[in-house]
């Protein structure tokens, strides 16, 4: 089921996924991509369904179940509303009212219903934020997850700025995280990730006065994508070959860098384009001696020298 696409409104990448591990992201957006324009209706996945949907891989229904069982805990934890001005007035609402699973019958399955209120999010879209399911499940890190639909919002602009505290909030990043885990643990998969996605793909830092030059937000820029480009109706090759072209093509990846990019989108262990690419430059090497140790023996037999 690769041809999918997700579609909600805007309001929904302002909610932090807060404790969502990439298994549950994958989840939840595989369920919102089925529930667009279904109104208030019951919606019944079958396991199968939705493990094919959100490319979900161990096979054991009890840990399937105990995974669906976590999402909607998560979800319950999700505050939807809005507030008045004066901020004397707001309501909050859950987004789903119904989720029902059932694991005892022949074809297990869950029911998914959206709360009234909620039906905004998904129902007669005048703006939205729209991407392949495929390409969003694919990603590893929760964080270029994350990074990932936040982008998607700015598709056709090309550039995204967040403040430190929107980003820090927004990623749900442990607020015990100095600048450098930042940029190790949240910065380079987010580099290494959407690189392949998104063509130029650029990250910097904007900094602000004073002693040290505090990072103040992350700026994000990209080439813009045509309103009409294509979503889901890309074959594996054709993403597989756009994916190797933005990641050769991106003058802000390191080698090593770049490597681990391709590793991920071929769903290698991490270091295997590395290895090979040392392997090649080693033999490379090798070749360059043997040529260079017959040129010396063919200038001796020239000039009457002996072996």
């Amino acid at each position: 089921m690769s041809n999918e696409l997700v579609k909600y409104q805007p309001e929904l990448n302002t909610i932090p996924l807060r404790k969502f591990s990439p298994t549950e992201m994958n989840l939840f957006f595989s369920i919102v991509s089925r529930m667009r324009d279904k109104g208030d209706q019951t919606v019944r996945f079958s396991f199968d369904q939705l493990k094919d949907l959100s490319n979900y891989k161990p096979t054991a229904n009890r840990r399937f179940i105990d995974d669906l069982k976590r999402t909607y805990n998560h979800l319950m934890d999700l505050r939807f509303g809005s507030q008045s001005k004066s901020g004397l007035s707001f309501e909050r609402f859950v987004m789903f009212t119904k989720f029902k699973i059932n694991g005892d019958v022949e074809e297990p399955y869950v029911d998914v219903e959206i709360y009234k209120d909620a039906l905004p999010l998904l129902n007669n879209l005048e703006s939205w934020v729209r991407y392949a399911l495929t390409e969003f499940r694919d990603l590893k890190s929760s964080y270029a997850k994350t990074m990932f639909r936040l982008l998607k919002g700015y598709r056709t602009t090309g550039y995204a700025y967040f403040s430190k505290s929107d980003f820090i909030e927004l990623l749900d990043i442990p607020k015990s995280y100095r600048q450098s885990n930042t940029d190790q643990y949240v910065i380079s998969p987010i580099k290494e990730e959407l690189t392949p996605l998104f063509r130029g793909l650029t990250v910097r830092k904007k900094y602000g006065k004073g002693r040290g030059k505090p990072v103040i937000g992350y700026s994000f820029a990209w080439k813009p994508e045509r309103k009409d480009a294509e979503d889901v109706h890309v074959s594996k090759t054709e993403r597989l070959n756009k994916a190797k072209f933005n990641i050769e093509h991106n003058g802000e990846l390191s080698d090593k860098e770049k490597w681990r990019a391709i590793d991920k989108i071929k769903g290698l262990k991490l270091g295997t384009t590395e290895a090979e690419h040392n392997k090649q430059e080693q033999e490379t090497r090798e070749e360059q001696i043997r040529a260079e140790e017959r040129q010396k023996i063919l200038e001796k037999l020239r000039n009457g020298g002996l072996l």
